[in-house]
């Protein structure tokens, strides 16, 4: 159980966490996972094979919305989005293969870094896509303290053994690699619990390769397509992760002071046809996009309508299907103004998200919404979405259809 409910004076006597100490800006975690398809949470209630209990819990405890999006359908723009809090087109990363980020612009460890954070990055990164990982290294991205890599090989400023390093060092993983991104991603709450704190956690999942443990293949039996089965494994595995990354909190004394939000970085790759093709290579990854229209690459719902929590339990009431549209963005707008971060006009293209969550402020958070990606581009307002495709334009009204 947290201790939100506790008056704030009881809360300081009982646990013996003193005035100031309450006063410090929150803790932040930004989970972000890959390729995970807007279906694959229990709670969405679409799909019943997928089991994501603690990730419930999360939603329980905060926000879940229904209407969350992302910056693009596809990997590097979406985090270039994500981490800088300006449109990725602002800074022409609009795709893939228009990297890297470049480096004068300001990233979310930046800026809390400045503001007296820890600040820490676990698995994925993606924005090094010159061939020059040491120049855009997440350490030279505002990140003090990282774990970064993909499967079984980090560059990292420590080990899951408890040992600290001067400098980022190669250290090779065995297992699941899920896993191990979740036990780095707890050590470093270990490290700095004491600390206000930003761990950025990118999982590498359910992206291809596929690949899990037998722990998690057998919590799905019978008949389902085999890249079905280890898509469900992976999201589970990702459970657990965030299963033990809320019980570390509570040990810690610190799950109230904590600010937790949970993202997809874009739609599933449905391959159009959902081939259930052999080995865990290119190809559907599992995931489903379901009820929505559209994959990966598209800027179609299925494509940036992704699943989208946020839970801070001293200070959002729980239980809520946020309804308005909210976006990557927003992240890091909010973390700004938590952290006493200074921005000037222009500087951030999202909204602190806190006040609308909390009941202070009443009004949608955004009067639209807009997406450019390679030859598609897109403009929610309200329940209305146009979208434009080379030549062709739909108009599509989002409570209808």
């Amino acid at each position: 159980m947290t201790r939100h409910l506790l008056p704030l004076l009881t809360t300081a006597v009982f646990t013996g966490i003193s005035i100031a100490e309450e006063a410090k800006p929150p803790n932040l975690i930004v989970i972000f996972t890959d390729d995970h398809g807007y279906a694959d949470l229990s709670c969405v209630g679409t799909e019943p094979d997928v089991k994501t209990p603690h990730l419930d819990r999360l939603a329980a405890e905060g926000v879940r919305f229904t209407d969350g999006y992302i910056t693009a359908p596809q990997c590097c723009p979406s985090r270039a989005g994500l981490l800088t809090g300006r449109d990725q087109n602002r800074f022409d990363f609009g795709a893939n293969d228009k990297g890297p980020m470049p480096a004068k612009e300001t990233t979310i460890a930046d800026r809390l870094g400045k503001a007296g954070y820890v600040t820490g990055m676990v698995g994925k990164w993606h924005l090094d896509t010159d061939g020059d990982p040491e120049r855009h290294h997440p350490h030279a991205r505002g990140f003090q303290e990282t774990f970064c890599g993909y499967i079984n090989s980090y560059t990292a400023t420590y080990d899951l053994e408890g040992n600290r390093f001067d400098k980022p060092r190669r250290v090779i993983t065995t297992g699941d690699r899920l896993d191990r991104q979740s036990d780095a991603a707890v050590r470093f709450i270990d490290h700095h619990h004491e600390d206000p704190f930003f761990l950025y956690l990118a999982y590498f999942a359910p992206h291809v390769p596929l690949a899990s443990s037998k722990k998690y293949l057998d919590r799905f039996p019978g008949k389902m397509p085999e890249r079905r089965r280890y898509a469900l494994a992976m999201i589970s595995a990702m459970d657990d992760g965030v299963g033990r990354i809320m019980d570390r909190l509570q040990q810690h004394w610190i799950d109230d002071k904590t600010l937790i939000f949970f993202i997809g970085d874009n739609g599933a790759p449905l391959k159009i046809h959902k081939a259930d093709l052999p080995g865990g290579g290119p190809g559907w990854d599992g995931s489903l996009n379901d009820p929505l229209n559209g994959e990966k690459g598209m800027l179609s719902e299925g494509g940036i309508h992704v699943p989208f929590v946020i839970a801070w339990p001293s200070v959002i009431p729980g239980g809520q299907e946020y309804p308005h549209p909210v976006s990557a963005l927003d992240v890091a707008a909010t973390a700004a103004v938590l952290a006493g971060v200074p921005t000037k006009p222009g500087d951030l293209d999202g909204v602190n998200l806190i006040p609308y969550l909390s009941g202070e402020n009443q009004a949608a958070p955004h009067e639209a919404l807009y997406w450019r990606w390679v030859a598609q581009s897109a403009i929610r307002e309200g329940d209305w979405k146009l979208l434009r495709g080379g030549d062709r334009e739909y108009l599509y009204n989002l409570a209808d259809d």
